[in-house]
């Protein structure tokens, strides 16, 4: 008798073990970035992996391939829409015209730093909860300081300096390029090294954090603070719905609290990186051209057909101006 009640004690013991949450099998996504490993928001985006796999205590587990190990910076989103990696992170220009209202944030609305950018991109999101993203669950956005222009030979003073050079861009701040004057030449940022070295183009707009993140200071001779005009790409990390709907509420709740966590850090980065990166062109013999006041109200206004194209193209469908303005709105809240 004694041996069947200890037997069965056992058995109940191991049924709700096996029933226990703590005892679940865990969730174990992968995330693709294209940034690489040793840059900060690759570093930043590990991070984010290893406190979801602390707070969660384990039962979320998320493996981390930078450089675009998993997808290519270009279908990084359509790569966590299809199941190539559960969580990607990666810009919204590089699917031009995909995005209708977040794209509004990338225009060059005169950004002065990353902390700006990102809390404006989050705010955009919140505010207008845009269908574009229907297909994945957000996780939280992050955008760079004021993307700025470089060259390698020519340096750019004023506006007619811009005639005849191939400069690389991408979504929004290649239209900032044609209506500036000069030709935008669309590459995504890995890609960006090489040409400027093989003098594929004559120069890039990127925030200054690149000159080092991606070591274009070793590339470019010339930096134009072109901030009147600073544009800034918003970065995207989501998730694959199905795989977010495998995680239990109480979960969800604690990554969308790290999220929130997250971005901040993201913004702060770019804008520490912006001064590890000016000190970087610096030692490579960079030269910082500041526009004349004049000069400056020539490029805001040289800009302004890109704000006006977007609220009357591609952001017409999703009342774009009302996009626009929240956007100034924000600035103005968060210098």
């Amino acid at each position: 008798m004694r041996k069947t009640l200890l037997i069965l004690t056992a058995l109940a013991l191991i049924a709700a073990g096996l029933a226990s949450p703590a005892c679940a099998e865990s969730v174990r996504l992968t995330y693709s970035s294209f940034f690489p490993p040793t840059h900060v928001q690759s570093k930043l985006a590990e991070q984010w992996c290893n406190e979801v796999e602390l707070r969660t205590n384990k039962a979320v587990i998320v493996d981390f391939y930078p450089g675009g190990t998993l997808s290519p910076a270009k279908q990084c989103y359509d790569g966590v829409v299809e199941g190539i990696s559960d969580i990607g992170m990666s810009a919204l220009a590089y699917s031009r015209g995909r995005f209708p209202v977040m794209a509004a944030v990338d225009l060059p609305m005169g950004y002065e730093n990353g902390v700006q950018a990102t809390a404006v991109a989050n705010a955009v999101y919140a505010k207008f909860s845009p269908a574009e993203f229907d297909d994945v669950e957000p996780m939280y956005f992050h955008a760079h300081g004021p993307g700025l222009l470089f060259t390698t030979e020519k340096p750019v003073h004023a506006l007619p300096d811009l005639a005849g050079l191939k400069i690389r861009s991408t979504g929004n701040s290649a239209k900032l390029i044609e209506a500036l004057g000069g030709t935008p030449v669309a590459q995504p940022m890995p890609a960006a090294y090489q040409s400027l070295q093989k003098g594929v183009v004559d120069g890039s707009v990127h925030p200054m954090e690149s000159n080092k993140g991606w070591k274009l200071g070793e590339v470019v001779r010339h930096c134009t603070m072109s901030v009147p005009v600073g544009y800034t790409t918003t970065f995207f990390v989501v998730m694959n719905k199905s795989k977010w709907d495998e995680i239990s509420p109480e979960n969800r709740a604690i990554i969308e609290q790290i999220n929130k966590e997250w971005s901040v850090k993201h913004g702060l980065a770019w804008d520490e990186s912006d001064a590890e990166g000016k000190k970087f062109l610096t030692s490579k013999g960079g030269e910082f051209i500041e526009l004349e006041p004049a000069e400056a109200e020539l490029w805001v206004k040289a800009a302004q057909p890109v704000l006006d194209g977007y609220a009357d193209g591609e952001g017409r469908a999703v009342n774009g101006q009302a996009v626009v303005n929240y956007i100034k709105e924000e600035m103005t809240k968060r210098p």
